[in-house]
């Protein structure tokens, strides 16, 4: 099995990131995945803490966030935002807090709750585990649901971290309680994604326009990909080889 894709999320269900190699340290998430995230004005969790993802605006709920792409500068601490239906914008989601909320609030319903605030939880991240978390998700499975769906889909939907192809439709759900390795990195199998409405949004329009959970649902579960703990940090770069050990 290879790594054909590496993904990390700067800002919580606002853009994607394509990454050629990346270092794990053990016991966080990806460096920078899901720093930052945009807490709605009915949130309840703290500052400086991990929430649920209830608390954040998120794209089960704002389909057309699905259509952010962002690339951050770790140097300064800047991202740039681009959005098919918003002026491309670069700012610091800790200085520039207020305009940030005012590029997404277009994107959001206005009947739901609305972006408020901007937190930030260096290292672990706001993943949708209570603990640090990688997610790894299968070319095979996506092919699988590509066929049922009878249309192309594209990979952003499922917001993986680690892509890797080589092995059979729905073999990852087998490794739970298992270790991977990736080059260095070990990695501890924890549990499967359990999927949202946020992947039947369309990552180029924003729009939702397949059924993925019907799909996922016609096989007997509602799971895409699995979450994992690194239990071994080092370096994962596009082509290393995957192994259950």
């Amino acid at each position: 099995m290879q790594i054909t894709a590496l993904y990390r999320h700067p800002i919580k269900s606002h853009g994607r990131e394509t990454l050629d190699t990346v270092t794990l340290a053990e016991g966080q998430s990806m460096p920078f995945d899901r720093q930052w995230a945009i807490a709605h004005d009915a949130a309840n969790v703290e500052d400086n803490s991990w929430g649920p993802c209830t608390n954040f605006s998120r794209g089960s709920k704002a389909p057309r966030l699905a259509a952010i792409n962002i690339k951050l500068d770790e140097s300064t601490g800047k991202v740039t935002l681009t959005h098919p239906d918003r002026p491309t914008v670069t700012l610091s989601p800790d200085e520039d807090a207020a305009e940030l909320i005012d590029w997404v609030m277009p994107l959001v319903p206005q009947n739901r709750a609305l972006p408020a605030e901007v937190r930030r939880l260096d290292a672990r991240g706001f993943t949708d585990t209570p603990y640090p978390s990688v997610s790894l998700c299968n070319t095979a499975s996506h092919g699988a649901i590509e066929s049922l769906a009878m249309t192309p889909l594209s990979p952003l939907r499922w917001r993986g971290n680690i892509w890797f192809e080589g092995a059979s439709p729905w073999v990852e759900h087998d490794w739970i309680g298992k270790t991977i390795q990736i080059g260095d990195v070990a990695l501890q199998v924890e549990e499967p994604t359990v999927r949202c409405l946020a992947t039947t949004a369309n990552p180029d329009t924003g729009e939702r326009d397949v059924d993925t959970l019907h799909f996922l649902n016609v096989l007997g579960h509602q799971n895409f990909g699995v979450y994992a703990r690194v239990t071994r940090g080092g370096q994962i770069t596009l082509g290393d080889q995957l192994e259950v050990i």
